[in-house]
C-alpha cells in the first residue's frame, strides 16, 4: 500500500479527493493513493476541512492530530495522522 507510510509518531496518508460527491466516504484505492469522496465543495478550503475533520471521526483520534502536509490547492493531498498506526488505519478504512 504505498498510499499509507508509518513513521514514528503515526502515518501519512496519499488521498485523491473526489468533491461534490453525493456521500462523504472511501471510493477504493489505486495503490498510489486512497481514493475519498467528500460531499464539500472545492471552495475556500472547505473540501480540506471536511477531509480532515472526516479523517479524525473515522479514525477516532482528535482533530489536531490530523494535519494536512501537502495538496492544499491540489486534489493529491498528503495527510499526517498523529498517534495512528498502519494497521489501525487499515482496520477502520478499508
Amino acid at each position: 500500500m504505498n498510499w499509507l507510510k508509518e513513521e514514528d509518531n503515526g502515518v501519512v496518508l496519499t488521498i485523491k479527493v473526489v468533491p461534490r460527491a453525493r456521500n462523504t466516504g472511501i471510493a477504493g484505492t489505486d495503490g498510489e493513493w486512497l481514493r475519498v469522496q467528500l460531499r464539500a465543495p472545492p471552495v475556500d478550503g472547505k473540501a480540506n476541512e471536511a477531509l480532515l475533520r472526516w479523517l479524525a471521526e473515522t479514525l477516532g483520534v482528535a482533530k489536531g492530530a490530523v494535519e494536512l502536509v501537502t495538496g492544499t490547492t491540489s486534489r493529491i493531498k498528503r495527510v499526517r495522522v498523529r498517534g495512528c498506526s498502519a494497521a489501525d488505519v487499515r482496520t477502520r478504512l478499508l
